[in-house]
Formats: structure tokens, sequence, C-alpha cells
């Protein structure tokens, strides 16, 4: 699904959605680099307007309430713009349709940015194309590795990864997975995990430009 969104409709209501409406902030980059904390959607669907929607998963789930059994609709939905942002999010709702917007919310708030290069020794392109080195993440009973590889390799990687890392314009990676992997929350969960990684670690100015980060 594409997000066709309308910037005339934002009206903002925080000191940030302010200064994005009348374009003194233009990159969300640098709401980033601030650590600045985003409350409104509109923030992100006026920065980043070309993210795609992946609705991962729909399960029904159902739980005993003293009035009887509620069943309700969980659905995991995954955004990204193909060239390094990417989000991960859950709704619930009674209908699916609600708990997908639900999900689609939840997952522009927890935007990242996902550090991208040519971090495999074998490949000297230049572009951003794989992880910059390897990382690890984990959600429940799943642990996933992400390894940096050569251009043409493609996303050697379960459905589910493919979906996230293509959605974070990763074109190339080798894995290691353990656990459940079949558990669309706790796959999906993991991998996302593994891409907060890839920004938490430490670097030079000079060991980025080795590994083919540009950013």
């Amino acid at each position: 699904m594409n997000n066709n969104y309308n910037k005339e409709e934002f009206v903002p209501k925080t000191q940030l959605g302010h200064m994005v409406k009348e374009g003194k902030i233009t990159d969300i980059d640098e709401i980033f680099d601030k650590g600045l904390p985003i409350m409104e959607l509109g923030i992100i669907d006026t920065l980043l307007p070309d993210l795609e929607e992946e609705v991962m998963d729909v399960n029904l789930v159902q739980r005993m309430h003293k009035s009887g059994r509620k069943v309700n609709f969980r659905v995991i939905v995954a955004v990204g713009n193909k060239n390094g942002y990417i989000g991960l999010g859950q709704g619930k709702a009674k209908e699916v349709g609600p708990a997908i917007r639900k999900a689609v919310d939840n997952a522009k708030f927890n935007i990242i940015k996902v550090r991208r290069g040519c971090g495999d020794w074998g490949c000297v392109c230049g572009r951003e194309h794989t992880v910059p080195f390897k990382v690890e993440g984990k959600k429940g009973s799943v642990r996933v590795t992400l390894i940096p590889a050569p251009g043409g390799v493609g996303l050697a990687i379960g459905n589910v990864g493919k979906t996230i890392l293509g959605l974070a314009g990763i074109d190339d990676v080798w894995s290691q997975t353990m656990g459940q992997t079949q558990t669309t929350i706790n796959f999906a969960g993991a991998v996302f995990e593994a891409l907060k990684e890839l920004s938490k670690v430490k670097a030079t100015s000079k060991d980025l430009k080795n590994l083919g980060v540009c950013a």
C-alpha cells in the first residue's frame, strides 16, 4: 500500500509540528539527530511522504472477560520508504480495517533510520546496499543475525525478513536465525531490533567511510 498524504491537511498541535508545517524543518534526520520526540503523525507524513505500507500478519486473538469471550484482530504492519527508513507496529481492533490503521500509525511512530553501507570485504562497489557490519536482534524466542553480503546476493532470509529489509532499502544480506521464526510478530520484531542496533554502534567518520556508510 502507498501512503498518499496531503500536507495541507496537517494541523499541528506541537511546536515541532508547527516548525515542520512552516518549513523550518525539512529533513527528518534533523529531528532524529536532536533526539526530539515526534508526537504527531503529520510530522512523519510530511517529511517522509513516500512511505509504503505492508501488512505482515493478521491474527485473531481471544481473551476471556467476565462478560464473555472477547475477540479482536491483531495486525502487524511495516512501513518504509526503501531508502533508509523503516517502522514496525501493531494494532488491535474488533474489525480488520481499524486494526490495520492502528498498526500503520504505530509503525510510523516507531520509524527509525537504518545505517546502510558496503560492509562485505569482497565487495568494493561503494553503494549502500547491505548492512555495514554484523548485528543481532532478539524478540521473544527468535534471534536474528544480519551479516554484510556482496552485491548480487539478494536477501538470504525468510519472507518476513525480506519484506522488512526491502522496505528499509537493503538489497543484499546474509542471515542466521534461531527460534520459532514462523511466529511473524517475533520474527519481524527480531529483524527490526537488529536494524536498530546498526545506529547504536559507535564508530568514527573514518570507520564509517571504510564501511561504505554515507550517513
